[in-house]
């Protein structure tokens, strides 16, 4: 069999096993870091003294019920006093007070329903005033920031690629943003795959469809 062809579909067994492999490890760290919910279990109730085996995947029912319980008790009145007097109480030691005040604020941040972070994406010139990167806005900068940069500015967190854990956070002025209609998840796997897996329009121009090049968007002032 020529080369070519071997190398061919040795790519095309890459292409079908890399991203299997990264789906099944990511899910079985999942699962593994869930069943550790099962160690708040007594002994007599476990799988291991059930079934003479472990099982594994029931801790996500455990941590599934567990963060249901959580919410249903932070969601009523009683419960959001007593977790109030909890964030008091843990506000009073010396560094434990920083590390739970900062995890708390971004949290609540990230997944607060009335939270705006990371809820749109935008391009941004970066790393120099030549060139165009995929962003998340983050928030709008008040206080001490504004008395220096002003108030028409913008917070944006820029993914490195194809690690999107790790970035940059900028401020930009808002007129030099063009806000994308690409969802965050699209923009996410955009800037993972490098620019490969490129979103499709969602509201496709007139323009184009007529098969002349639609109007293009004044560019930022540099």
């Amino acid at each position: 069999m020529p080369i070519g062809t071997l190398r061919r579909y040795f790519i095309a067994g890459l292409l079908v096993w890399i991203p299997l492999g990264i789906t099944l490890w990511l899910l079985k760290l999942a699962v593994d870091v869930m069943d550790q919910s099962l160690l708040l279990l007594p002994d007599g109730v476990t799988t291991e003294a059930l079934f003479g085996f472990h099982v594994p995947g029931l801790g996500i029912i455990l941590t599934l019920a567990i963060l249901l319980v959580t919410g249903a008790f932070a969601a009523n009145f009683f419960g959001r006093k007593l977790l109030s007097l909890g964030d008091a109480a843990v506000s009073r030691i010396p560094i434990v007070r920083s590390i739970y005040g900062g995890v708390k604020q971004i949290s609540d941040t990230l997944f607060s329903s009335e939270g705006q972070a990371f809820r749109r994406a935008v391009l941004v010139r970066y790393p120099h005033a030549g060139s165009w990167t995929v962003a998340l806005v983050t928030g709008t900068p008040r206080h001490e920031v504004t008395d220096h940069v002003g108030h028409d500015q913008v917070g944006v967190f820029v993914p490195t690629t194809p690690n999107i854990t790790a970035g940059f956070f900028l401020i930009v002025p808002r007129a030099e943003t063009i806000e994308l209609e690409m969802s965050v998840d699209d923009a996410l796997k955009y800037i993972i795959s490098m620019g490969v897996a490129e979103p499709p329009r969602r509201n496709r121009p007139e323009s184009e469809s007529s098969g002349t090049d639609p109007d293009p968007r004044p560019s930022p002032t540099k």
